[in-house]
């Protein structure tokens, strides 16, 4: 197993790595899950954020005027070359976010499937549209043209996944690309440019920028930037929309996480709601916008289900990415003590701890390991902390109710938006939630996490901005372009009144 320091290459702009030669930037990346593990050194400067845009759009130019079928062929090639590199890839999001393998795979497995299904199902969407005689004599037609030039800022839990379902329909539907991955997860990123340069893109149609957080924002704020693609934190996604509040010609899409709820009701099958909820809660460290923090059940099957879950929880493995845990690290040791403070703040609100999370470190290495935790809240409580915020490590408040109105009240009380599931035999409660549970995704028997991008992927409030991703991204990747075409020639006796022509 290969895990040397990465070459740091630079960032890679107009078909070519770059390493700057005015540093503004300079940061160390080490593996969450061994600290002695460093990824990757990296610097950059915040010129290359102009020379990035310029390149995109010069690129553009061009880009825009190749046909559909040339641009399916550049993303077949990529295609090939992302299959070729499943292990390589998943090895590095492995180091840079701790993921255990076969979770890290299954992410790099996906960056082919989302080629396939844009090629096969999101195109669709936007597709021409004719419509004969839409005016006497006059076809109508509706044909879906591309924006420019889309900045993708990219989370650091699905490093690769995520933003390439950003870049995928972008490139597609005729745009191009200025990239920059999370400072977290750097060298994810620049293997994607490698990936990209392989698959022999034109120059300046996919560009990459590292950098943090006043990188991030040069780049919103372009002014050769026609839309920016974000997915990450609620307070991110604010600051990108204050940042671009004076371009207001720029399409945002925002995906900005959760606070998601899991109602268990007292017909539920209570072993598939058990098992599904722990996925839904402490999946990748309970690091993703779509996590169960939420947990209401029914109060005839509350102590059994409690039991059933609390004993399930404390046999999760939690280990270095390489031996096959369930659960790895947290992100890094900031999010560590976030976490920890989130347990005492719950205590303070009056939250009952039947399981505390705690920093660990597993089979002798030190990282930014934690236990899952456990809270059991009596009554939701519009003033708390812990219960309207977005955590993002593995912890889960838990409810009692009697009447399915308290659940969703709990659900849609925090301001998120994004997911809930419900478990139920009874399709009549399941149809009440579609109705009355103000989320983007609402899943029947099914735990929070997971999603196809066969469908539509987004939330409401605080969790985005209406453009959401999955299948739906092309929509936001393109603009409707409406055209009247007259099939008829000069007719003399329509002239309208009061003129004289010719």
């Amino acid at each position: 197993m290969n895990i040397s320091e990465i070459d740091f290459k630079g960032d890679y702009i107009n078909g070519a790595f770059n390493k700057a030669n005015r540093v503004d930037e300079s940061w160390e990346k080490f593996s969450p899950s061994d600290l002695k593990d460093k990824v990757i050194n990296l610097s950059c400067s915040y010129t290359n954020v102009d020379d990035a845009c310029s390149a995109a759009s010069n690129a553009y130019k061009k880009w825009r005027f190749t046909s559909l079928d040339e641009r399916k062929n550049y993303l077949l090639r990529l295609q090939e070359v992302y299959l070729a590199n499943i292990d390589k890839m998943a090895q590095i999001i492995s180091r840079e976010t701790g993921k255990p393998t076969w979770e890290a795979l299954t992410e790099a497995k996906a960056l082919a499937g989302k080629i396939k299904i844009t090629l096969e199902h999101s195109l669709k969407l936007v597709s021409e549209q004719r419509i004969e005689n839409a005016l006497p004599n006059t076809d109508g037609v509706v044909r879906y043209k591309s924006r420019g030039v889309m900045a993708v800022i990219g989370p650091f839990n699905f490093p690769a996944h995520l933003p390439n379902g950003h870049i995928i329909p972008a490139l597609l539907t005729g745009n191009t690309i200025v990239f920059k991955p999370s400072d977290k997860t750097p060298a994810v990123g620049q293997f994607m440019a490698e990936m990209f340069h392989e698959a022999g893109f034109p120059e300046g149609v996919f560009n990459l920028v590292q950098g943090m957080s006043e990188t991030g924002k040069r780049i919103v704020a372009h002014k050769l930037v026609d839309g920016v693609l974000f997915t990450g934190s609620y307070d991110v996604g604010l600051k990108i929309k204050q940042d671009t509040l004076n371009q207001y010609w720029k399409t945002l899409a925002l995906e900005m996480g959760g606070k998601n709820t899991t109602v268990v009701w007292n017909d539920a099958d209570l072993e598939k709601g058990v098992y599904d909820t722990l996925i839904g809660c402490f999946l990748t460290a309970g690091q993703r916008c779509s996590c169960t923090s939420k947990l209401v059940l029914h109060e005839s099957i509350y102590d059994q289900f409690v039991d059933k879950f609390y004993s399930a929880a404390k046999k999760i493995k939690i280990d270095h990415w390489s031996n096959s845990p369930f659960m790895g690290p947290l992100i890094s040791k900031d999010s560590v003590n976030k976490y920890v403070r989130f347990q005492e703040i719950a205590g303070r609100e009056g939250a009952e701890s039947l399981m505390r999370g705690k920093a660990i470190s597993p089979s002798g290495y030190a990282g930014s390991y934690v236990t899952p935790s456990i809270n059991l809240v009596q009554s939701f409580d519009e003033k708390s902390i812990y219960q309207k915020s977005e955590i993002f490590g593995p912890n889960v408040a838990i409810y009692k109710a009697n009447e399915l109105d308290q659940a969703i009240e709990i659900t849609n009380a925090s301001g998120f938006g994004l997911a809930m599931s419900i478990f139920t035999k009874d399709k009549s409660i399941y149809e009440k939630a579609l109705v009355e549970a103000r989320v983007g995704l609402l899943n029947w028997n099914r735990t929070t996490n997971g999603a196809s991008s066969r469908l539509p992927f987004g939330g409401l409030g605080k969790s985005g901005n209406d453009k959401p991703s999955g299948n739906f991204a092309v929509k936001y990747c393109t603009t409707p372009i409406a055209s009247l075409e007259d099939r008829g020639s000069f007719e003399p006796d329509k002239i309208l009144p009061g003129l004289e022509y010719p």
